[in-house]
């Protein structure tokens, strides 16, 4: 028999499953002073290990029998995996804890795949989106991901169904199929496959997060029907944990609810804020509200039932979502009163927006209802998208989405054809639609044939750039948009009134020739929504800032967004590009 033809591997991280059980007689009968000890030094450890510059850590309560503790670490060198390793069993923490179990591997990213095919040919012209993709894989973050599921598993060789025999050709059809269940679950569940022949029992560890561990069932219901699992898989023992924060260490050995932001999931929800109380309270309004989160309070002169019936509508489009704690009605003195809660800022600012655009709305409350000031999440938010934002502000452009918020772009551009493209994204987009800080992902062509282009906007440019690891798998992807040049700028996003839309591109390509005699400017598209004609956006790229912001302030492009108001439908959003 010939030898079989192995695929192609690259490694990143080192990773280690570090699996504990706690004696909790030990922890019962210990004094106060060595329980602090062992909190203070546990904390230390975990906050210091989880703020390194190249790799992270992790903790996370395990349920079930099999451990109580999971520590999990991702680091640059086997060197740097065994010292962390060691520098737990010094800490005062070690005492309470036995090793119920370990695994260590490697991040892997193997030749199966036909993008892969091409990361590993010396001779590929070179591909930024799959480059971009590859490393995400090799050099992955751990996810703020609420649930952990964690396995080793092997390759069958038994007589009947052995892996090893296959061609390799086989072998790249049967994982090409098992990828494409996993990519119906981008958004929902992430992934870290990393390789461990030679490391340790099993050939690889797979490490799945999600927000919701019942995704990672489905997903390997599926899987396990799939002939590269039922034919050929083994597998090692589940470990199942919930993550939580290291500052949370002494409540998950006091038996305490914890969570992965440090916030008491018990139930017990914080008093409202003091801004709101007095609304709150006149209106009769109890909500038990978790910590962190924000309420709105709206006046309205039309109507109470008007409002009401308005409220109702937008109530059912709310309730989609997990961050919506209420939103009602009620009768001020004849005056109606809207009041809604949600559990992020982020998520009441959303609301916000479309709250104010009820009839007669005239004033709006907004706070906190937690006992201490929240700092607002971080949105990824580039300092040189404050420079670039207020810049066009001085120049009277707007800058953001319309309701203030701003919103961030991940484009990439493919050359496969729109028609075939379109259902993969839609796959992924129904994924995304399940976190909050997602807006929209389609497919767009563009207006003069070419490449077609896949854009996903998102509320924090975090969020958007992680988007682009699961859209950089799609097919006939060459480039991400920015990547060409020095400077990507902003696509300018347009919903166009039906009967203008032949007068917008007719425009386009007057503006365009102007662009094409600016220094500086390297491309511009017109790229139009496959699934709305009238949903357009434009993207170009410069040699730098400096090059865009020059048309910005040409008179050209004054007259461009003058003409504009009377063909557009809604005021252009210019996302920055994430």
């Amino acid at each position: 028999m010939d030898r079989r033809e192995p695929p192609r591997t690259e490694e990143g991280l080192y990773v280690l499953h570090d699996l504990r059980r706690v004696d909790w007689d030990a922890w019962r009968d210990a004094g106060e002073r060595d329980r602090e000890a062992a909190i203070e030094e546990g904390v230390e450890y975990l906050e210091t290990h989880a703020d390194i510059e190249q790799g992270d850590t992790a903790v996370f309560s395990v349920l079930g029998h099999k451990a109580d503790l999971l520590i999990l670490h991702l680091r640059p060198t086997l060197e740097a995996l065994d010292r962390a390793e060691r520098e737990f069993e010094g800490c005062a923490l070690a005492e309470f804890t036995d090793r119920a179990s370990s695994y260590v591997s490697v991040a892997e990213a193997s030749g199966y795949t036909e993008a892969a095919a091409d990361y590993f040919d010396p001779d590929a012209e070179a591909d930024p989106g799959l480059q971009r993709y590859m490393d995400s894989r090799l050099h992955p973050e751990l996810p703020d991901t609420e649930f952990v599921s964690f396995y080793p598993m092997s390759k069958r060789r038994d007589p009947e169904y052995n892996w090893y025999d296959l061609p390799f050709e086989e072998r790249r059809e049967l994982m090409a199929a098992h990828g494409d269940i996993g990519r119906e679950y981008a958004g929902k569940v992430t992934q870290i496959i990393s390789g461990s022949i030679g490391i340790d029992d099993h050939e690889w560890g797979v490490t799945l997060f999600a927000d919701d561990m019942t995704d990672i069932k489905r997903l390997l219901t599926e899987m396990r029907f799939d002939p590269s699992s039922s034919r050929y898989a083994e597998f090692g023992r589940f470990y199942t944990g919930r993550r939580f924060a290291p500052s949370q260490l002494e409540a998950f050995l006091a038996g305490e609810s914890v969570s992965i932001d440090g916030v008491d999931e018990s139930g017990n929800g914080g008093a409202v804020d003091s801004e709101l109380a007095a609304e709150f309270g006149r209106l009769g309004v109890t909500v038990d509200a978790p910590e962190g989160a924000h309420g709105l309070v709206l006046r309205s002169e039309a109507a109470v039932e008007t409002v009401r019936e308005e409220v109702d509508g937008l109530r059912g489009n709310f309730e989609h979502y997990d961050s919506h704690v209420l939103t009602e009605v009620k009768d001020d003195e004849g005056e109606a009163a809207i009041v809604s809660v949600w559990e992020t800022e982020r998520a009441a600012g959303t609301a916000r927006g479309f709250l104010e655009e009820l009839p007669g709305v005239h004033e709006v409350i907004a706070g906190a209802l937690a006992d201490e000031e929240v700092e607002p999440e971080e949105t990824g938010e580039a300092e040189s998208g404050d420079d670039i934002r207020g810049e066009l502000a001085d120049l009277d452009i707007y800058a953001g989405k319309p309701h203030g918020e701003d919103v961030y772009a991940m484009v990439l551009y493919s050359e496969t054809d729109p028609d075939e493209l379109t259902p993969a994204v839609e796959d992924l987009s129904e994924g995304f639609d399940r976190y909050d800080t997602h807006i929209k992902t389609a497919t767009y062509r563009a207006e003069g044939g070419g490449r077609s282009a896949v854009v996903s906007i998102w509320e924090t440019a975090d969020a958007a750039d992680t988007a682009g690891g699961f859209l950089a798998d799609l097919p006939g992807i060459v480039a991400r948009a920015g990547e060409e040049s020095g400077f990507g700028t902003m696509g300018m996003f347009y919903t166009v009134k039906p009967e203008h839309r032949d007068d917008f591109v007719e425009k386009f390509e007057v503006v365009g020739g102007l662009l094409a005699e600016m220094d500086g400017h390297h491309e511009t598209d017109l790229m139009v929504n496959v699934a709305d004609e009238n949903d357009m956006f434009i993207a170009s790229q410069w040699r730098s800032k400096e090059d865009a912001m020059a048309f910005f302030r040409s008179e050209a492009f004054r007259d461009t967004v003058q003409w504009g108001r009377d063909v557009l439908a809604d005021r252009p959003r210019h996302v920055f590009l994430a």
